[in-house]
Formats: C-alpha cells, structure tokens, sequence
C-alpha cells in the first residue's frame, strides 16, 4: 500500500519538475560589473530572486510562452524583457544609472534655483525674507548672490556687466514689464510684488533656457505658491505701514489676498533725510491669486495693482533752492497661467500677461505723462520619451503699446509712442546619456516688428560629474533683445542688442555645504548711441556701441557646520567695458564694480525664541568723470560698505516682533558727483558728491498669524 501512494506522487513531482522552465543570467552595469542585489521576476507572478555576489541570478516558472521578466536595482533604471521563457537564459542584462536619482548631474552653469525640489538649491524662499539687508525684498536678496553689481542709489538688478533693464523678471514663466516701483532720484527702488505669495525662486545669471527671450544678461523666476496648506489670516503693523493677507480655501479652489498700505511721513518726521519732502512717499497695492485644481492640471490667476505718489525738493549744485520732483504712478498687472497633463507622455503650460502702467513726472517746468499697455502670450509644450531624454517647444507673443506726452514752460512740447511686436518660438531637448554626463541644447527664433528682422539664436549646455558630489557645466548662447523704450520712443527703427554668453561653472555639494565657481565670458554688439547729454526727441542714435564684460564668481554656503547657524559668502570679480550712449570711448561703465564681497549670516537662538542675522556688502568703487582732469569717466568712488542687521523675536508662538537696520554703523557711501555746468571764477568746476537720503534706515514690525492649525507663524515671511 506503501508502494501504490509512492509511485503516483514520484510522478507527480516528475511531471511538475518536468514542465518547469529555468530562468538565469547576469545582471551587470554599464562598466560590466556585477550587480549584487537586483530584484529579477516575472511580471504579474511571484517567481523570481535576487543577484548573488556576482550578480548571478537563477529561479524557475511553470509559465509558457511569451513573458515579461523585470529586473531592478536602486539607481538604475529598471528593465523590462519580453520574450518567450524558453530563451530566457544565460541572459546578460545590463543596466544603466537612473539619471533622475538624487546624485545625478544637473545643468548648473549661470543659474542660481530655490526650492524643495531644486537639485542644486542654494536659495530658499525663507532666504529671500530673512536676509537682513533685504527688507523682505527677493530683489534685495539676490543683489547678495555672486554675479550683482552694488548700485545702491538704484536699487535693481544689475547682473555681469549689464544694465538693470538687461535682467528680466518673469512670474509663473509669464513676462512682468514693470517689475519696480518707481522711487525717487539717488534712492533705490524696490520689486513691485511681495514674497509672500511665492514659493520658488530661480535666479539665472547667464546662459539660460531658450525658453526666455528678450534678455542680455539675466532672468529672475518667480514661481506663485501652487496649493496652500491651510487657511490663514497674516497681518503685520510697521513703522512704515501696514499690511494684511488672507487665504481662504474650498472643494478645488483658493484665493489668497494681500494688501498693503506705505506712508513714509512719519519715518521721516523722526529720522533724518537729506531730501526735503513735500509729500513723502505714499503707496497702496494688492495682490490676489485664484487657484483651480483640475484633474490633470493646475490654473492659476494672479492680479497686482499699486498705486504710488511723492513730491519732494532734491540738492543740486546748479540750482540754488534745489531740483523740485513729482511722480504718481498706477500700476496694473494681471498674469493667468495653466499647467497641465495632456496624456501620459505630454504636459502643457500656457499663460498671459496684461500691464497698464500710467506714469506722470513733473520736473522743474517740465510735465512728463508716459503711458504703457503690454501683452505677453505664451504657450509651451513638453514631451517625455524617457528619463534621459525630454524635448519641450513652443511659442510666445509679446505687443507693448507706449506712449509719452512732454510739455514744458521752456523746451518745445511732443508727443511720442511707438508700438512693438514679437514674436518667438522655440525648441529644446534634454539628453541624459549617464548619471554624469547631461546636454542641453536649443534654439530661438524671433522676430520683431519695428525692425522687420528675423534673428536665430541658440542655445547650448554641458554637465559631467566628476566625483560623487562634484561637477563640471559648459553653457553659451546667443541673446537679443530690443531697445528699451527710453530709445524707442524717439527712434522706431532700433536695431535689437546682441550679447554672447561663455559660462564654466564648477560645483561641489556635500552634506549641506555647495560651492560655486564660475568663469565667464560676455561680448555685446548693437548697443545704443546717441550724441547729447540725455537720448531727446532731437538725439542722433545709432546701434554701434559694443562692449564685454569677463570675471568670476564664487559662492559658498554652509549651514551644517555650526549649529542652527546658515551662512553664505559672495564674491565677484568683473572686468567691463563699453562703448555706448554718449561715451567719448570705451570705458568701464559707471554701474560696474570690479569687486562685490557680500557675507550672509543667520543663527537662531532656542532658548531665546529669537533669530539674529547680519549681512554685510563690500564694492569697489564706481567710475565718474570729473571735468577738472582730462579724459572721461577718468575717476572712480572711495569703495562701499554696509552691516545690516536683524532680530526676530517670537513673542507667542503666531506673534512675531522683528527689528532691523541698514547699513548700522551710519557709513557715509557716495554714489558719484555732480559737477557745476560752468567753471568758478579760477576756472574749476565745483562738485558735491552724491549720497543716499539717509545714511541708515530702520524698521520695527510686528506680525501675526491666524490659522486652523494655529502652530505655524509669519517667521517664513521675514
């Protein structure tokens, strides 16, 4: 009986042993070494094993036919083969690194990102509103960041060489065109719009996407908070103002609110300024943002508005009572932007943006009344074959419609305008090639109306990692853009300016330390001239000035070495010159110095519920012309310095007091001199230096929070 069960199961296991078919290989990388570990199965059943030490790999299946045998590993890309099970062995499967790891290569060269999400992240949000010479301006921010010139009198962005008008800025990819209030002379502006509704933030000194346009030297992305967290109510006292926000939130919407109010009467009424004020300035602006989340995508639908006034009485060393100067200013911008998922390979990101810019000055005599209508369209497509290789197209259209009405008791009246249309497209593809070794490559085509020209401009980036935590980036590219409209309301037919980009960037990243270092080089070719003091309706302008600017640039950031502690330190070094405007020759142009020095600190203290941060700014002095000696812009400044401090107190845990000081030792800085028109009896033109309208500004706020969750707190925001 024994017997009888025995033989029946022996066959059993026979034909089952029988019907099985084995499955074996190799699992290697690229470099044909072993891969200990992989995971190798079939898809859809539980048969499968892991590599041994020599990445050997041996398991049989009962299923026939054709199959699909996956093999994975961490850092590689996973493999699928599909073939019939019988001819699965003795495979060798090799597999290539997953260039969208954590330690893969990324384009660095020329651009500074922020944000979660940022490989190479060097700024944060939370950076731009704690730095304490920044006022909770990104602007002021990033004039920290390697790459900036010092032009304090003014206040903008000045990047490599270029003017400030070079450097655009850009919210959710869509093109602002006023992004700065106005201010008056020898005081420096400020950004338009406040951080607190952004999220992320991308600054690109050099060599950036085909994608933008309309730049020579920079562009600063500002990317709108996509879906907040939860609602809240922010409001803020100032010794300048006052401020109060709201984000509400239901089913797939939000809207988050901010409003604002500035009025510098009583500052000045307190502190000393060199300026005598009629009407100190006035401000009050908004910002909403609407969000929509769809299925597949996001709508975002961003409204700003301001509306700004000053009179006041400035020195001047021709006019004995002083320069009298008005402006008013109404400003309106709307941005709509969608970014969504067409199908699995496919995404789209499409926006406008609308701008009404009324500006009135009254100088001297003089009533100016400019006028400014500007559209931006844009439409990008991006399609994804696969984690190495990406390709992205698209196009957009840009209209600026302007217009400026001059009177005066004294010169003849005009009334100019122009009306300026682009048109652009492009298109761009990323390849991975390894984890190591990325490219970038594009081209850009536009063209522009008032000049009836065409024009080609490409684009291309290189990246090899050359240890675990170093790389190497190459970028150039060609850049155009149209004369600004300071030009072009006098002269229609301007040609675009042209700037070539050359950019070698190093970069080291290891446990909370970076650093960067950058070679680069600049040439500009159809840059404007003119042959009177000011471009006026009866200047003789011509695009043959040029120019080039070369240098370095070195940023280093550690906030793991000393406890609680975040610091930076910038420094730039720029050799510039050109030949453009009214210059009798080529020289190094007065918004350029040859060396910038910044230093970012940050510490938090628990025990005392308080941040203190410090930053400090060093530059070389800035070239002027002094008439007394021969040649032009034939001197420079005594060098610029200024400490700013700051100190955040958490008073509860959603009640903040903060405190800051610019420029806290009182550092007299000059930004250039003003010579008299006509020499003094002994034959010398008498000067005055140029010095800010206060020596050091302070600033006392308090802020709080009111949430669901109410744990969270206005610190992000200062």
């Amino acid at each position: 009986m024994k017997l009888s069960i025995l033989v029946p199961m022996l066959l059993l296991i026979s034909i089952a042993t029988y019907s099985q078919t084995n499955i074996g290989g190799f699992v290697l990388n690229q470099k044909k070494q072993p891969i200990v570990g992989a995971n190798v199965y079939l898809k859809g059943t539980y048969a499968g094993t892991m590599t041994d030490a020599e990445g050997h790999f041996e398991f049989a299946t009962q299923k026939k036919g054709e199959q699909t045998l996956v093999v994975s590993y961490v850092s590689f890309e996973t493999k699928e083969i599909i073939e019939d099970v019988v001819k699965m062995n003795s495979l060798a499967v090799k597999l290539k690194e997953d260039v969208s790891s954590l330690d893969a290569v990324v384009i660095a060269a020329g651009t500074f990102s922020s944000g979660d999400n940022s490989k190479v992240a060097t700024l944060k949000p939370l950076d731009v509103v704690t730095t304490a010479s920044a006022l909770g301006d990104p602007i002021a921010a990033f004039q920290t960041m390697p790459g900036t010139s010092t032009v304090a009198e003014d206040g903008r962005l000045f990047v490599r060489g270029g003017e400030a008008d070079e450097t655009r800025i850009f919210i959710d990819g869509i093109r602002v065109f006023t992004p700065y209030l106005t201010t008056a002379n020898n005081t420096p502006t400020r950004g338009r719009y406040s951080p607190f509704l952004f999220e992320g933030m991308t600054f690109s000194t050099g060599g950036y996407s085909a994608e933008y346009g309309q730049a020579l030297s920079g562009v600063l992305l500002l990317n709108t908070i996509n879906e907040p967290q939860q609602e809240k109510t922010d409001i803020g006292i100032m010794s300048v103002g006052a401020t109060v926000g709201n984000t509400q939130i239901w089913n797939k919407n939000s809207l988050s609110v901010n409003v604002s109010y500035l009025n510098l009467a009583p500052y000045n009424s307190i502190f000393y300024d060199r300026n005598e004020w009629i009407k100190p300035y006035e401000a009050l602006s908004g910002e909403t943002v609407y969000r929509h989340v769809f299925k597949n995508g996001l709508l975002k639908l961003y409204t700003a508005f301001d509306s700004s006034r000053l009179e006041v009485i400035q020195e001047d060393i021709n006019f004995s009572d002083g320069l009298r100067y008005g402006i008013t200013n109404d400003n309106f911008y709307f941005n709509g932007s969608y970014k969504g998922v067409l199908s699995e390979n496919w995404s789209v990101q499409t926006g406008m943006s609308y701008t009404v810019a009324n500006t009135k000055v009254k100088y001297q005599l003089s009533d100016i009344d400019d006028l400014e209508n500007s559209l931006h369209t844009k439409m990008k497509f991006k399609r994804f074959f696969s984690n190495r290789f990406q390709l992205s197209f698209g196009a957009e259209y840009f209209l600026t419609d302007f217009k400026e009405d001059f009177s005066d008791e004294i010169f003849p009246s005009y009334n100019v305008g122009f009306q300026k249309n682009i048109g652009a497209a492009y298109g761009e593809f990323d390849l991975f090639l390894s984890k190591n070794v990325a490219f970038k490559m594009g081209l850009r085509g536009e063209y522009a109306s008032l000049e009836k020209r065409a024009a080609l401009s490409p684009r291309a980036s290189l990246a090899y990692k050359v240890s675990k935590f170093g790389q190497v980036s190459f970028a150039y590219g060609d850049f155009e853009q149209a004369a600004s409209n300071a030009y072009l309301k006098f002269n229609n037919e301007l040609a675009s300016g042209k700037t070539q980009h050359y950019i070698f960037n190093y970069q080291f990243n290891k446990n909370g330390r970076i650093l960067r270092t950058e070679l680069y080089a600049k040439s500009y070719d159809d840059l404007i001239k003119y042959d009177t003091e000011l471009p006026f309706y009866g200047s003789n302008f011509s695009t043959e000035g040029y120019g080039f600017a070369n240098g370095i640039d070195v940023f280093w950031r550690d906030n793991t070495s000393i406890k609680n502690t975040d610091y930076w330190i910038s420094y730039s070094y720029l050799d510039s010159k050109r030949d453009f405007k009214n210059y009798e020759s080529e020289a190094q142009p007065n918004f350029v110095n040859t060396h910038n020095f910044s230093v970012v600190v940050k510490h938090w203290i628990e025990d005392w519920k308080s941040q203190f941060g410090l930053s400090y700014t060093y530059a070389s002095g800035r070239t002027y012309t002094d008439p007394n000696k021969t040649g032009f812009l034939n001197q420079k400044t005594t060098p610029y310095g200024s400490l700013s401090l700051n100190w955040a107190y958490l008073l509860t845990q959603q009640k903040i007091l903060y405190l800051s000081v610019n420029n806290a030792l009182g550092r007299q800085n000059i930004n250039g001199y003003q010579y008299a028109n006509t020499p003094n009896g002994s034959g010398v033109f008498e000067s005055r230096a140029l010095l800010p309208a206060a020596d050091s500004f302070f600033f006392v706020g308090f802020f709080w929070t009111i949430s669901e969750k109410g744990s969270d707190n206005q610190l992000d925001n200062l």
